[in-house]
């Protein structure tokens, strides 16, 4: 099981932060925090329930994250294992991971896949995504597998998709010509794009796309 305590930082704030693997006991504090991460209009049927998050604990308890500080629950980022060739790149999330409920995760795979991040508002300035990103890169070289994997949302790209492709944008997103909240992020946490996958998910500000992003494992 993973368990690492540091401490984080916000403008002359400093707190110690615990980042550790979530149990039954934190269901209802990580609902809590979907909800004030992605209040309406989200739909609230993609708010994680008690289902999904059991069904992590039972698939692949390593992979489920969350950060706690001063004993609150700060935020959560959950994984699952796949067989993933660069080759064939084309998925869903809902296929990739079962819904969320990563009942298809496998001990045999390659990939540590992204399903989750979700960081409570209240703790937004603690860069504690990114030390949930660092923490995913660590089970990667623990579990000595090739990448880690994710789709992220591209907010912005319905600004511009009208003049841009969309991988003409993501060049203009890895110059720094152009900044997107999602994307720009995971840039910064080391990420590196593969491929934007049209389709990936129902959303409007991305044009349905998502961008797949990889971090590989550097012992590999």
């Amino acid at each position: 099981m993973y368990r690492k305590q540091q401490f984080v930082f916000r403008k002359d704030q400093i707190h110690k932060a615990t980042i550790r693997n979530y149990t039954t006991s934190d269901f209802n504090g990580l609902i809590e925090i979907q909800k004030r991460a992605f209040p309406p209009p989200f739909p609230p049927e993609l708010w994680w329930n008690k289902e999904q998050l059991a069904s992590h604990i039972d698939n692949f308890p390593l992979g489920a994250l969350c950060v706690e500080i001063d004993g609150r629950i700060a935020g959560s980022m959950t994984g699952l294992i796949v067989a993933f060739d660069p080759a064939y790149p084309h998925h869903t999330w809902d296929e990739i991971t079962d819904e969320g409920y990563i009942r298809n995760h496998s001990g045999l795979g390659n990939t540590l896949y992204v399903v989750d991040l979700c960081i409570d508002p209240d703790f937004r300035g603690f860069k504690l995504g990114k030390e949930l990103m660092n923490a995913m890169y660590e089970i990667v070289v623990h579990l000595q597998l090739d990448r880690l994997l994710g789709g992220g949302r591209i907010p912005t790209y319905h600004k511009f998709s009208e003049h841009l492709t969309i991988d003409e944008y993501v060049y203009k997103l890895t110059s720094g010509e152009y900044k997107d909240p999602v994307i720009t992020f995971l840039l910064q946490c080391g990420r590196t794009p593969l491929k934007a996958v049209n389709g990936y998910l129902d959303d409007k500000e991305s044009c349905n796309y998502g961008l797949l992003m990889e971090w590989k494992n550097p012992f590999i």
